[in-house]
C-alpha cells in the first residue's frame, strides 16, 4: 500500500474480522458507530503521556467498530456540575483498530471539560459521545512523501496517522517534526521513538524551546525556524504537509513555509488555539425575553426534537439548550467545529473564516455565529 486514499476499504475488510466462538458476548462484534450517531463509550484505559497529559481509551459497550479517518475528531459530552459541555478531541489512536480507540488531552488553565477529565474519569466510566467529523485527514492525498509539523497538543491526529501507517505497512517517506516546551512535555516520545525504529520510511525530530530539567538533551533547541527545516528536512517543498498546533504556531509555520518557497496547494493544517479553547461553557446565558420578541420553531431532523428560540440568540447555544450534542470548540466562527447542514430555512451567519463559500452555497452554516431569521431545519 502506498497511500492513504485506500485506508477506508481496508477497515472495511469483513474477510479479515477474528471470528468468536461466544456468540452471546460477540454478537454485535463487526457493527459500525457511524458520523453523526451518539454513543455513550466505556472508559476503559487511562494512561499518563506527560505530566499534563493523559490518554483515555475507549469502545462502545455493544462492541461496535468506530469507521473514522486518521486525523478525524469525536465530540464527548460530559455532566459537570448539572451541566452537559460537548467538547471536540482529535483521535489519536489507529483506525486501524477500531473497537478500541482514544483520545489525548491537555490539561488546559482553567479549563473545565479538560481538568474533569484528569480529575474524574476512570477505567470503568462511562462518556456519551459523537462523532467522527473533520477533514483533516491524509486520506484523499496520494502522496506518499509526508511531512508532519506539530506543536503541543497538536500533535494528535498527526499520531493517529503516523500509527495507521505503520499498521498498515504503508511504504510511505514521513518525516515527523514535533515541537515542545521541554523534553518532558514530549507527548508519545517513546512510541515515536519505538515506530522509528521498526517503520524504515519514518524519521523522527523533536525540537525543545528549553531543557527544563533535563540538562542531557541532545536535540535541536529553539524554536522551528526555516533554518532549521531546510537543515533537517531539506526536500521539505516535495512533501505533502499536514500541520496541527495552537494559533501561534501555525502562524509562524506559513510564514517560514512562504518564506520558503513552498507551494501551498500541498498544505495542510488543524489549529488548536488554546487561547480560544479556554473552555468556558459552551451554552451561553439566555438572553432575556422581552414581550413580543420574534421566535422561530427549529426541528432537529436526525432526532426529531423539536425547540423555540429566539432571534437573538446563536442556534448552537440554542440547540445545546434543547439537549443536542453539536461538535463546538471556539464558538467565534474561526475553527468550523460546528458546521452543520441547513435543510430549511435561513439564519443570519457573521463568521470570522471558519467556513468557505463553496460550502455555503452547499446549505452549510456555522451554528455557533447563525441567528434564525425564519423557521428552521437543521441536519443534527
Amino acid at each position: 500500500m502506498t497511500r492513504f486514499e485506500t485506508l477506508p476499504t481496508q477497515l472495511g475488510n469483513a474477510s479479515s474480522r477474528q471470528r468468536f466462538t461466544d456468540v452471546d458476548t460477540w454478537s454485535a462484534y463487526g457493527a459500525q458507530w457511524n458520523s453523526g450517531e451518539q454513543k455513550a463509550l466505556l472508559c476503559c484505559d487511562v494512561r499518563d503521556e506527560t505530566h499534563d497529559v493523559k490518554t483515555f481509551s475507549f469502545r462502545c459497550p455493544d462492541f461496535n467498530a468506530l469507521s473514522f479517518e486518521p486525523g478525524q475528531f469525536i465530540t464527548i459530552a460530559p455532566v459537570i456540575e448539572g451541566q452537559t459541555l460537548a467538547r471536540c478531541y482529535t483521535l489519536s489512536s489507529s483506525p486501524t483498530r477500531p473497537f478500541s480507540f482514544s483520545i489525548t488531552v491537555k490539561r488546559v488553565l482553567s479549563g473545565v471539560v479538560s481538568n474533569w477529565l484528569h480529575d474524574n474519569l476512570r477505567a470503568g466510566d462511562t462518556l456519551s459521545a459523537s462523532g467522527p467529523a473533520g477533514s483533516f485527514t491524509p486520506v484523499g492525498h496520494p502522496a506518499t512523501k509526508l511531512l508532519y509539523l506539530s506543536a503541543g497538543s497538536g500533535v494528535t491526529p498527526l499520531m493517529s496517522m503516523t500509527r495507521a501507517g505503520f499498521d498498515l505497512s504503508a511504504h510511505l517517506d514521513i518525516t515527523f517534526v514535533h515541537n515542545a516546551r521541554t523534553p518532558a512535555d514530549i507527548v508519545f516520545h517513546d512510541e515515536l521513538n519505538r515506530l522509528q525504529a521498526l517503520m524504515p520510511g519514518l524519521r523522527v525530530l523533536n525540537v525543545c524551546e528549553g531543557l527544563g530539567a533535563d540538562v542531557g538533551w541532545q536535540g535541536p533547541l529553539g524554536r522551528l525556524s526555516l533554518e532549521l527545516l531546510s537543515e533537517a528536512v531539506p526536500d521539505f517543498r516535495d512533501r505533502e504537509i499536514f500541520t496541527c498546533g495552537p494559533k501561534g504556531y501555525m502562524d509562524a509555520v506559513k510564514t517560514l513555509l512562504k518564506n520558503g518557497g513552498f507551494d501551498f496547494a500541498h498544505y495542510h493544517e488543524e489549529s488548536f488555539d488554546i487561547t480560544a479553547l479556554v473552555e468556558a461553557p459552551l451554552i451561553e446565558a439566555a438572553p432575556s425575553v422581552e414581550q413580543g420578541e420574534k421566535r422561530f420553531t427549529v426541528t432537529l431532523s436526525r432526532s426529531g426534537k423539536t425547540f423555540s428560540m429566539p432571534a437573538t440568540q446563536t442556534v448552537l447555544s440554542a440547540a445545546k439548550k434543547a439537549g443536542a450534542i453539536v461538535p463546538s470548540s471556539c464558538s467565534q466562527g474561526v475553527c468550523g467545529t460546528c458546521k452543520t447542514a441547513l435543510l430549511h430555512g435561513t439564519v443570519d451567519m457573521k463568521h470570522n473564516g471558519g467556513i468557505r463559500q463553496r460550502e455555503i452555497d452547499k446549505g452549510l452554516r456555522l451554528l455557533c455565529c447563525s441567528k434564525p431569521t425564519s423557521d428552521l431545519v437543521i441536519d443534527l
